[in-house]
Parts: C-alpha cells; structure tokens; sequence
C-alpha cells in the first residue's frame, strides 16, 4: 500500500487513518510515527526552509486505526523557524516532535563531513528477510543487507550494527519522509549484546538532515553504521550515521533505548 495519499492527506487535515501493516510489537513503526508529525509540521511552514533536526518522543503506543496529528509553529524568526506536532489518540498525547528549521546563510566555518564505513557492496552483504509473526511487521517494506557487526540477541560483545537498507516503495526523489522513515528502520545497536529475544524500545530520537542528495530516492541504496555510547539500568544511548551510496554523509541520529533484559 502506497503511504503518498496518508501524507497528502495531512497537507489540509489533521485527522488521519494510520494504516494496518507498519507495527513493530504493540506500536507503529517510529519512523513512520515522526514522518507523520513532520508531514504535518511542513504543511504548516509558509516559507521553504531545511529542517536542521527533529527531537521525537515516544510517549506511548501509536496504534493503527484514527489518529489526530495537531501541529503548531512556535517562533518563527529572520533565519530559524521553531515547531512542535502532537499525535493524540483516544484523548491522549501518544508522540510529540520539536523540530527546528534553518534557511541556509554565508559562513566561513565548514567541518568535512565523516567518511562512510567500507562495507561490502549491497547484492555481496546478508538479506534479511521478512519472516511473519517472527521479524516486526513494518520491515516488510524495506530491504536491509547486514554489512556489520552481528545479529540483535545474539549475545555479542561489539554493540554495533550496520549495513545496507532501502524503501521498497519508490516515492520519487528522496525527501525529508523517506529519510525518517529509512533512519529509523534499523533495530538499535543496543540489541546484538543482548542474549535472547527480549523487548526494546526507543524513548526518544533526534533526527539531524545534513544534505539530501536530488539524484536519490528512498529505494536507492543507504550506507547506515550505528554504535552504542553508553547502557546500564535497563537503557541505552546510541549514535548513527547515514550516506548515500556514494559515501556523502546525509544524517546523523541518536537514540535513547529503553531494553527488557
């Protein structure tokens, strides 16, 4: 099922159906959580600006069916506008975005951007496949190839993680929906450390757009490396990296994880 016409729905309404098919456990996919609130967030933005980072709270379970996505600007100044969306369900707040948007400006400060990891290419790495009622339902709309580290619950002792992932639908040219959904497709880096299956979730995630390339779409193929900063009492705190298939660095993200084990 295309998602084109859910987003095209929140141009003008704040009310929306979110489709059967995206969960993961209890809850819809993150990153189809935090499209929804941007789409409904850059619907309202009067001026083009680039959004420069998106700090995502889950706060509880985003459930298919009706669901109200209410969006406010709150500054929205010479070079920087500040914004705020909210999904409600049944009368309570479930997710909430602060995003912050910038209009580029004349600077002499430029720091080159991290190199992307040798992985293998994507057709020589690991596909993982969807197995029903075993992998999280969402992952059926994306193709993901293992490049590094080893398999969430595998009791490793590297809490990192890497490869390769793509959309399976093709929107066109990649745009700021894509990405969120494609950053937070991957499990957390937390995962492979962890001996046996065992519930995890994300509390919350900052999303930072560096440059999209104009030549890509979301089932072009991604380079994603995540690790783990630093995890005890039952949560972790862990880093990524996003590039194109030609090793420009387009996001960065970080995760604060909450893990039953």
């Amino acid at each position: 099922m295309s998602l084109d016409p859910l987003f095209a729905a929140l141009a003008g309404n704040e009310n929306i159906e979110i489709p059967a098919g995206w969960t993961q456990g209890r809850a819809n996919f993150g990153g189809l959580v935090a499209a929804l609130m941007y789409a409904r967030i850059d619907a309202l933005m009067e001026e083009s600006r680039t959004l420069r980072s998106a700090t995502v709270s889950f706060v509880g379970p985003v459930a298919s069916g009706p669901a109200t996505v209410k969006a406010g600007l709150l500054r929205h100044g010479k070079s920087v506008t500040q914004a705020e969306a909210r999904i409600i369900q049944n009368g309570e707040v479930v997710a909430v975005m602060l995003a912050c948007f910038g209009a580029a400006r004349a600077s002499a400060v430029k720091v080159a951007a991290a190199a992307a990891p040798l992985f293998k290419k994507p057709e020589d790495c690991v596909a993982l496949p969807y197995v029903d009622g075993v992998t999280p339902e969402f992952t059926q709309h994306f193709d993901f190839r293992w490049g590094h580290g080893d398999f969430p619950f595998t009791g490793s002792a590297l809490p990192e993680l890497g490869g390769w992932m793509r959309l399976k639908e093709n929107r066109g040219a990649v745009d700021m929906i894509d990405l969120f959904m494609l950053v937070d497709a991957w499990p957390p880096a937390l995962l492979p450390v962890v001996k046996g299956p065992a519930p995890g979730s994300s509390m919350c995630w900052t999303l930072e757009p560096l440059s999209l390339p104009e030549n890509k779409t979301a089932n072009s193929w991604w380079q994603y490396q995540a690790t783990t900063d630093y995890a005890a009492d039952g949560y972790g705190n862990c880093a990524a990296r996003i590039w194109d298939d030609e090793g420009n660095l387009v996001a960065l993200s970080r995760q604060t994880v909450v893990v039953f084990a």
